[in-house]
């Protein structure tokens, strides 16, 4: 695939010496001095993950050192920002990669996926995407139109219409899909590819392995991965691994959609305390993988694994979300000893223009890189934000302040309950994972359904089910078992539970009380969650086995009547999931 040109004109101007360390692997052992082998080859790899439709500037931050012992926060995200940060990166390396560690799609602003995430494929198109490994959340609207997002045409596959505003010519760029195995046994997509830089002695081979999580099903609506199945993470990259080098590969990259988090949230390129589900998994590689980019936590870093683990020396990465970040990774390779010689990373903050959040106003700085929107992705973008202006820009109702976390979980709930009352419920439940972003009211109060659609863009339905208390206690204990991570649902008012974490698994969830008495355990209740959460999602099984369920309406809808049911919502404040601490 050929590359769009380069714009390095676009960067407007970059501080190298206030850039955070780059993480950097010595060579590996017994690895050949390039004074025996002639040239080494360098090639650059720019990775992102979890970009999840964020065409317009997110209104996030990347909170990151001031250079004095403090922290900055800076403004990021934005594909025309996201294009220009790319273009600078690749303009350093006349060998270049870019890819992507899965959902790139779903969970979208309202300008991509109310167009079925069409324009984020034409971004990553326009941006030069030469990979992407298959998330979870690129399953959410089922295999078919995943399909449809490789392809291209315009099938209507889902309840919206595709094609609304260009023909669909599908991705430019190759998914990768090592460990989604079809009913006939073969995979998805290719399981990986192989790219060849440089020329006569100095030519080199990277393979490409991509693949998403295990526990992939878990994740999304079973409909939609019906006939599908997920292979474990480590077996089919070893797998793979001595397929690649029997290919005559020289470096070995991986593209997982599975992470980790470091204890410190303000250095993009720290790894202190590194835990994760994707621990065990670089524990268990094949030693001769040299990268791994990772994501779907949403966490940045940058480890040189080896020194957590001596055996398994691989470069780890991960840009955050929304496209905030972009790693800039190298690897130097002796194609005479077929080795890389040494490999780094940095993350770059994609550094875009001034907001106003929940927390108030953020501005530029110019302790870090700044760009300029690269014009042709931002003119194509604004087609799609133009589009969807007349659903974005209608209201939905008054809220009294900024919402976020828990609290706005809470009012979410809220809105589930009051919306599903006439099925009986009693109960409903929020997935802090469903929210995808904080609530901010603009004057007057005002919300618009954009902004509703920003912190719950699934279109998910409710359903109400009747569960016993122990039941209820049993599913609950579910988000605090060793399956996936802590999540504690939200609840809507009137009912209250607290959790302890230091106790047994099984054992955590107690205190469960429903307008002041507390839940009998043989009782019958009417609990209301979206339909993910009620076929099991999120490792919430219990919730699949319902009895007398009723499908209601949609998320949105629900919040959009909760909000203009009064003049002005207040925010709930009371804690109504509490964790006992010691």
């Amino acid at each position: 695939m050929t590359l769009p040109a380069l714009r390095a004109s676009r960067f407007v101007r970059i501080f190298p010496a206030l850039l955070l360390p780059l993480v950097a692997a010595c060579a590996a052992p017994g690895g050949v001095n390039s004074a025996q082998t002639g040239a080494q080859v360098t090639v650059g790899i720019v990775a992102i993950n979890d970009f999840h439709g964020a065409l317009e500037p997110p209104r996030q931050s990347v909170p990151a050192p001031d250079g004095r012992g403090g922290t900055v926060r800076v403004p990021a995200g934005g594909a025309a920002y996201l294009a220009s940060a790319i273009d600078s990166i690749r303009a350093k390396y006349p060998h270049h990669l870019t890819v992507s560690a899965g959902d790139l799609i779903s969970a979208s602003q309202l300008s991509s996926s109310i167009y079925l995430d069409e324009p984020s494929i034409g971004v990553a198109n326009r941006i030069g995407l030469d990979f992407n490994a298959v998330g979870n959340h690129e399953f959410d609207r089922g295999r078919n139109e995943l399909l449809r997002m490789q392809r291209g045409g315009c099938a209507q596959l889902t309840a919206r219409k595709p094609c609304q505003v260009e023909q669909f010519g599908g991705a430019k760029f190759q998914f990768l899909a090592a460990s989604t195995i079809t009913e006939s046994g073969k995979t998805l997509f290719p399981a990986y590819a192989i790219r060849t830089f440089g020329s006569g002695r100095n030519t080199v081979r990277i393979g490409i392995i991509g693949l998403t999580l295990k526990g992939t099903a878990d994740l999304v609506t079973p409909g939609g991965i019906k006939g599908l199945t997920f292979a474990g993470e480590a077996e089919t990259i070893n797998a793979l691994v001595p397929v690649l080098k029997a290919k005559g590969t020289d470096a070995i990259v991986v593209l997982i959609h599975q992470g980790g988090q470091q204890d410190n949230p303000n250095n993009p390129n720290g790894c202190a305390g590194f835990t994760g589900e994707i621990r065990p998994i670089l524990d268990a590689l094949d030693p001769r993988v040299d990268l791994v980019v990772s994501g779907h936590t949403h966490k940045a870093y940058v480890c040189n694994y080896g020194e957590l683990n001596a055996g398994h020396p691989v470069l780890l990465t991960s840009a955050g979300v929304y496209g905030v970040e972009v790693t800039d990774i190298t690897l130097t390779i002796d194609p005479a000893s077929h080795k890389v010689v040494s490999k780094r990373a940095v993350n770059v903050i994609v550094q875009s223009g001034p907001y106003v959040g929940a927390l108030g106003p953020v501005n530029p700085t110019t302790l870090y890189p700044q760009f300029a929107p690269r014009s042709d992705v931002g003119a194509y973008v604004q087609t799609y934000v133009d589009a969807s202006k007349t659903f974005a820009q209608k209201p939905a109702g008054h809220l009294a302040e900024p919402a976020s976390g828990r609290a706005l979980g809470q009012l979410i709930a809220d809105s589930q309950l009051a919306a599903t009352r006439d099925a009986g419920a009693q109960i409903a439940l929020m997935n802090p994972f469903g929210v995808r972003t904080g609530l901010v009211p603009g004057e007057g109060g005002l919300v618009k359904f954009g902004d509703l659609y920003a912190v719950q863009p699934f279109g998910n339905t409710l359903v109400t089910q009747t569960m016993s208390g122990a039941e209820l206690k049993a599913m609950l204990e579910q988000g605090f078992d060793a399956t996936g991570p802590v999540q504690a649902l939200t609840p809507s008012a009137g009912f209250g539970y607290a959790y302890d974490l230091s106790r047994p698994l099984g054992d955590r969830v107690g205190a469960m009380t429903l307008d002041g008495r507390p839940i009998d355990p043989a009782a019958s209740y009417r609990v209301t969650t979206n339909n993910f959460l009620a076929q099991g999602g999120d490792s919430f099984t219990l919730l699949a086995k319902q009895r007398d369920a009723v499908t209601g309406g949609v998320d949105l809808d629900a919040m959009q009547a909760w909000l203009e049911a009064v003049p002005l919502r207040a925010v709930p404040k009371e804690d109504r999931a509490r964790e006992i601490k010691d």
